[in-house]
């Protein structure tokens, strides 16, 4: 495909270096790449002896400028390529956010710290742990400190002013022993802080520091004989190890390890992610990814792992995955192990991702069936409303479009199994009637068209609708017992005032219930025929005012005509056009013709009207 010469002459001044390059179409940014030759990898998009699918074609007939940024190393340009397309969201490249939010456990930023759940990460200076793939497990995580610690939950402004002046008084919560009553003073600040640095452990995967610190406590409890004090902080280390029991343990050996893997089809990818900490996994996250330009495997998990790890806030430097990667990042080891505990790790994660492959996979097969079941039922209700004697599995829909007798056309479109089936659309220019005759021009397309069928032996439909009345009905059953189709294939008429089915020689049309999901099979055809009879009549009349208008122009002929009308559509585009773009298009006199022409005086190059 072939670029125009403003973007050759654009591609032929790139750097050699490495950076990040961005497509724009009329709207804005559409795909973000990322390249260690700059030059190299824009050029091969417009290669022609490049083999793009059809996918990367459509991007590349949408480019309409490019810009580029150069960084020092690939793996800069890696990371600024993830930070512009969470940035941009460009429509052709992959994006992992799809309108859901996860939940968060958050330590505000504030004197006295709550601890609380949310689903939106704000630049506050507050900490964020998760996201958790449920508000279930993210409440278990929370309920569990909010066990181990009494945290205040009030949204009071504690400084040491506010407390000092005695603005609040001691809750509920207090008395309940839920909080120790900050707000009075009855806790010091340095012990509450404690309690944090305790939760950030925990949250992190560190459980060591905070049953260390509880066995202390028990053990100076029993010490002093406070029995009872002992047993609840032996309560609370209890509930810490249930917490740590149930969480899945891969290896006391295994430490701060990220693992990703990945499985896909020729649509999606499934990938799943799991952070191990001390021997734990402490999250977990599957995601499915919709393909936009039939990405590679590789390329699709190098752009989840750096949101992924962006997004739980990783650390670890070391990545396990099922394929073989490279990421230009700093001081990250990646992996593919065969045996061990984190090759048992890497079939746990693998697992999650084909469980969610199978499911999905099997959601849209049901999908589908039951989408077939529903297209049989209507089109059995069809059959049984119309009074057919088989299945309308294959039905075509006929309309007219004119303008006061101009351009003539019609349209035919075909439905089969109740969905449409553009490939087999027409378009018909009516050649054998003179003026605005939708009779004789409903006869004529509907002879053309199935008399081709009949030469090439192509399959003829169950049922034949002609968007009007008796009249068009009439000629189309005349068209049908001149090719000796009459009584072979079942046809009506739908008139749009009361949306009454019509039978050839019946006076009497035929109600449909409008609920009636026939009724509404019929309704969709006939508006999808009026749909493509009237866009194609535009472009005809469209084209027919843009030649006019150029044939008028001394020096410019038919042919030149029809090449700028293929191209540009409408005079105001060719207004826009600069003398050296004209002279690209039909050479230096024409150009020079047509330039004069619509800059002559009294018009300048924006003041056109669309043909």
């Amino acid at each position: 495909m072939a670029a125009n010469e403003k973007l050759r002459e654009k591609i032929s001044h790139l750097p050699h270096k490495p950076g990040i390059y961005k497509f724009f179409d009329d709207e804005g940014i559409i795909y973000v790449g990322k390249a260690i030759d700059i030059r190299k990898r824009v050029s091969s998009y417009f290669n022609r002896s490049a083999q793009h699918n059809k996918k990367t074609l459509k991007l590349i007939s949408r480019i309409k400028d490019i810009e580029f940024t150069i960084v020092d190393t690939e793996a800069d340009a890696f990371l600024l390529e993830n930070n512009l397309i969470k940035q941009y969201q460009p429509k052709y490249n992959i994006l992992l956010k799809d309108g859901k939010t996860y939940p968060y456990i958050c330590i505000v930023n504030e004197r006295f710290s709550r601890v609380i759940s949310t689903r939106n990460k704000i630049n506050d200076g507050s900490r964020y742990f998760g996201p958790y793939p449920s508000g279930t497990t993210m409440h278990i995580v929370l309920d569990l400190i909010r066990t181990l610690y009494p945290l205040r939950t009030c949204t009071y402004n504690l400084s040491p002013e506010n407390i000092a002046a005695g603005k609040f008084k001691v809750c509920l919560e207090y008395h309940i022993g839920n909080c120790k009553g900050p707000c009075e003073d009855l806790i010091d600040e340095t012990t509450y802080n404690q309690y944090i640095s305790q939760i950030r452990n925990i949250l992190s995967g560190n459980l060591s520091i905070a049953k260390t610190y509880f066995k202390e406590r028990m053990a100076e409890a029993a010490a002093d004989y406070q029995y009872e004090q002992a047993h609840r902080y032996k309560q609370k280390l209890d509930l810490l190890e249930d917490y740590q029991a149930k969480s899945t343990v891969v290896s006391n050996t295994l430490s701060n390890i990220d693992v990703f893997s990945i499985t896909s089809n020729e649509k999606c990818a499934f990938v799943n992610y799991l952070k191990v900490m001390n021997g734990s996994i402490i999250q977990t996250q599957s995601l499915e990814l919709h393909k936009k330009l039939d990405e590679s495997d590789e390329e699709l998990l190098a752009t989840v792992i750096v949101q992924l790890r962006h997004e739980f806030e990783s650390t670890s430097r070391e990545i396990i995955t099922n394929i073989e990667l490279t990421l230009p990042l700093d001081n990250i080891t990646i992996t593919q192990p065969q045996i061990g505990d984190k090759r048992k790790l890497l079939n746990l994660s693998l697992k999650n991702a084909m469980y969610l492959r199978k499911e999905r996979e099997g959601r849209q097969e049901q999908n589908k069936n039951l989408g077939e079941q529903r297209e049989m039922r209507v089109l059995e209700t069809l059959k049984k409303d119309l009074r057919l004697t088989e299945l309308p599995r294959q039905i075509e829909c006929f309309d007219n479009s004119n303008f006061q007798g101009d351009n003539p056309v019609a349209s035919m479109v075909c439905f089969k199994n109740g969905k449409p089936s553009k490939k087999d659309y027409r378009h018909f220019h009516i050649k054998s009637v003179v003026g605005p005759n939708d009779f004789e021009s409903m006869y004529e397309v509907v002879t053309r068209r199935y008399k081709r069928l009949i030469e090439e032996n192509q399959p003829l439909p169950q049922l034949i609708i002609i968007d009007g009345g008796k009249g068009q009905l009439s000629f189309a059953v005349k068209a049908l017992k001149d090719l000796d189709l009459w009584g072979k294939i079942a046809i009506v008429g739908i008139a749009k005032r009361l949306e009454e089915i019509f039978y050839p020689g019946d006076k009497l049309p035929l109600y449909i219930d409008k609920k009636s999901e026939s009724l509404k099979l019929i309704q969709r055809l006939r508006n999808e025929a009026h749909r493509f009879a009237i866009t194609f009549h535009r472009s005809r009349r469209d084209a027919g005012t843009l030649k006019t208008e150029l044939t008028e122009v001394k020096g410019i002929g038919p042919t030149t005509a029809d090449a700028l009308l293929q191209k540009y559509r409408s005079v105001k585009k060719l207004k826009e056009l600069s003398l050296a773009e004209l002279t690209e298009e039909v050479g230096q006199r024409k150009a020079q013709i047509l330039f004069d022409h619509f800059h002559s005086s009294g018009e300048t190059a924006s003041s056109g009207e669309a043909s």
